[in-house]
C-alpha cells in the first residue's frame, strides 16, 4: 500500500473547521473514485487500498450551494439569496469607499507601509468575494505543483488534494483534526526538538504526541541513527511529522541520501508522513 503524503503549507484564509474537514474528506473520496474509474487507462495506478478509501461523502454546503445554483442559472431575472454581500446595480461586487480609500493611502505611502503595500497591490487586483470552502483554486493548484512538481505522478494521477487554510497553525490544526477523525492511528511522532507550537496544536486536534530523536547537540548535527531507530520502533501506521526543509529550530536537515533512507523506512513500516513545509520559499539546505 502506498501511504498518502499530507503537506502543510502557509496560505492565508480559513473557514469553519468542521466544514473544511468534511470537505477535505469528501475530496479525498472523490479523488479515490476518479482513480478507480481511470484504472484501466493508467497501468501504474493501484490506489484502491488507500487508507482514506472508507471516507463517506459529506453533504454540499447549503448556503454556498445556493450561489453555485445561481451562477449556473441562465435566467436574466435571477436573484441570489445565498451569502449576504453588497452588490452594485449591475449585480457586481460592491467594494466600500472606505476600503478603496485605505488601499489608496497604503499605495501612496510605501516607505511607511512597505509590507502593507505588497499586500495591497495584490488585493486591488483580487476578487473580494467569499472564497470557496477549499480556497482559491489557482492558488491550490500552483501550491501543489510547487510542492510535488508539475510533472509529479501523484498530480498526473489525481492523487493530490489541496485545501487552503489559515497559515501555519491553521493548516496544522485542520490536518491534525482530519487525521483524528478519519485515520485509524492517533499517534503522531514529532522531532525532538521541534517548533514550539507543534505539540499543543496536535494535542488539541485530538492526536497523541510522541517524539523521535533528531538533533545531536554534541555534533550540532542530525542524530540520524537515533531518528531511524525511533521511527523503526514506531507502531505501523503512525503519523510522522517531518520538516520539509530548514528544520525549526535547529536548521539541521537530512542529506538527500538520508531522506531516501527515511523514505524507505516509512514505506516499509506503512507510516504516514506529514510534512510541515513552512520555509520552502526561503531556505532549502538539505544538509
Amino acid at each position: 500500500m502506498r501511504p498518502p503524503v499530507i503537506f502543510q503549507t502557509t496560505p492565508f484564509f480559513s473557514s469553519s473547521g468542521d466544514r473544511r474537514l468534511n470537505t477535505l474528506a469528501k475530496h479525498f473520496l472523490q479523488t479515490e473514485s476518479e482513480n478507480n474509474r481511470n484504472m484501466s487507462t493508467s497501468p501504474t495506478s493501484s490506489h484502491g487500498d488507500s487508507v482514506f478509501a472508507h471516507l463517506v461523502l459529506a453533504p454540499e454546503d447549503p448556503i454556498l450551494g445556493v450561489t453555485l445554483a445561481y451562477n449556473k442559472d441562465p435566467s436574466p431575472v435571477k436573484l441570489n439569496l445565498g451569502v449576504g454581500a453588497y452588490r452594485t446595480e449591475e449585480g457586481k461586487p460592491l467594494v466600500l469607499n472606505v476600503v478603496r480609500r485605505v488601499e489608496q493611502e497604503l499605495v501612496s505611502n510605501p516607505l511607511d507601509y512597505d509590507v502593507a503595500l505588497s499586500f495591497c497591490i495584490i488585493c486591488r487586483a483580487r476578487n473580494k468575494e467569499y472564497l470557496p470552502i477549499t480556497g482559491v483554486a489557482d492558488f491550490n493548484k500552483l501550491s501543489a505543483q510547487l510542492i510535488f512538481g508539475a510533472d509529479s505522478p501523484a498530480i498526473q494521477e489525481s492523487r493530490v488534494t489541496t485545501v487552503q487554510c489559515l497559515s501555519g497553525t491553521g493548516s496544522l490544526r485542520v490536518g491534525g483534526e482530519f487525521l483524528a477523525k478519519h485515520y485509524h492511528q492517533r499517534n503522531i511522532y514529532l522531532p525532538k526538538p521541534t517548533w514550539g507550537n507543534h505539540p499543543k496544536v496536535f494535542t488539541l486536534a485530538g492526536l497523541t504526541v510522541q517524539t523521535y530523536r533528531y538533533y545531536a547537540p554534541a555534533t550540532r548535527g542530525l542524530d540520524f541513527q537515533g531518528l531511524m531507530e525511533d521511527l523503526g520502533a514506531a507502531p505501523s501506521g503512525s503519523v510522522i511529522l517531518l520538516h520539509a526543509c530548514a528544520h525549526n529550530p535547529t536548521g539541521v536537515d537530512p542529506t538527500a541520501e538520508q531522506w531516501e533512507e527515511i523514505r524507505k523506512l516509512i514505506r516499509s513500516k506503512a507510516l504516514l508522513p506529514f510534512f510541515d513545509s513552512a520555509y520552502q520559499a526561503s531556505f532549502f539546505t538539505c544538509n
